[in-house]
């Protein structure tokens, strides 16, 4: 019989999902409330009830079963009832470009087997939904440094993988395959920029991208690119996948900007999944404080 010491036993394994999840979140609502304790009672209580919203999880279920991912549908559905034909072991990814350690390379071997950190974020999509995930992942600028990227790798492109046996939507035209995506180096290394490979203390689902994933986020959805099998470190701006399909609605940086609509909806509202009503959108998702001066001197509406 195996009998597991304490040590030997995940958190996970003895609490809820949901509940596992929001032990950042806890910390982080005392924090606030802590700092209001000086206020009147019934502001007291209008601050505890933001900021436990605000970073309250959503649930397991509609994490895995609303996504878009075009690679298994366009339906929100579809990925979560297609994606079961994905193998993701082995898994490899191939380096090069711009670097002085390009290869192809075991995931295991990729990850260097760095330890995972959680980390709760708000994930809002271009189509003005949006959840909060509790991540599992490695900071890509834990990942980066060790390919050695040459002076003149300005940008950092994601490719995801082709094989329409495996992806059906990939059988269609709906997009030119495969799946590109890109970031400035800058925001590839900043330490919110997040290499995925699960979601409430278990392994990334098929269908959220399994087994790697990008999160950026505070980055609308689409740049988050799933089920990465390369990557290049380029001079120039990537030739990105949305960007090259409709530029005139979705523009190489994808940072959220409520006062940028898109040609056919507005983007200052969203709606959490779960939620009855809209919620204001945030700039840079609620990001504004740690990612803004990324951007300082460019022109947020004309750089998209």
């Amino acid at each position: 019989m195996l009998i597991q010491k304490p040590a030997d036993i995940h958190p996970s394994e003895i609490t809820p999902p949901e509940l596992y999840a929001r032990r950042r979140e806890f910390i982080k609502t005392a924090a606030i409330l802590g700092a209001a304790a000086w206020l009147p009672p019934t502001l007291r209580g209008r601050i505890a009830q933001a900021a436990d919203e605000d970073l309250k999880p959503t649930p397991y279920k509609d994490i895995t079963s609303y996504n878009n991912f075009y690679e298994f549908g366009t339906g929100k559905t579809d990925p979560a009832e297609n994606a079961g034909s994905l193998k993701t072991k082995p898994w490899t990814v191939v380096v090069e470009g711009h670097c002085e350690k390009p290869g192809q390379y075991a995931l295991e071997d990729f990850l260097a087997s760095q330890q995972p950190e959680e980390r709760i974020y708000r994930l809002r999509c271009v189509e003005a939904w949006s959840m909060v995930v509790p991540w599992r992942g490695i900071p890509l600028n834990q990942i980066l440094p060790r390919f050695q990227p040459a002076s003149n790798a300005k940008y950092v492109e994601f490719t995801t993988l082709l094989d329409p046996k495996q992806m059906p939507g990939q059988r269609t035209r709906i997009l030119d395959w495969p799946y590109v995506e890109g970031l400035r180096m800058d925001e590839a290394m900043h330490p919110l920029t997040l290499l995925a490979t699960g979601l409430y203390g278990k392994e990334l689902p098929n269908q959220n991208g399994a087994p790697l994933r990008l999160v950026v986020p505070w980055k609308y959805g689409f740049k988050s690119i799933k089920s990465i099998v390369k990557i290049r470190f380029t001079e120039q701006q990537p030739s990105t996948t949305w960007n090259r399909e409709i530029p005139s609605e979705y523009g190489f940086y994808a940072n959220v900007n409520p006062e940028v609509s898109h040609p056919r909806w507005s983007q200052n509202k969203e709606r959490r999944i779960g939620d009855f009503f809209r919620r204001d959108t945030q700039m840079f998702n609620g990001y504004a404080e740690q990612v803004a001066g990324l951007y300082t001197g460019m022109d947020l509406h004309k750089n998209f």
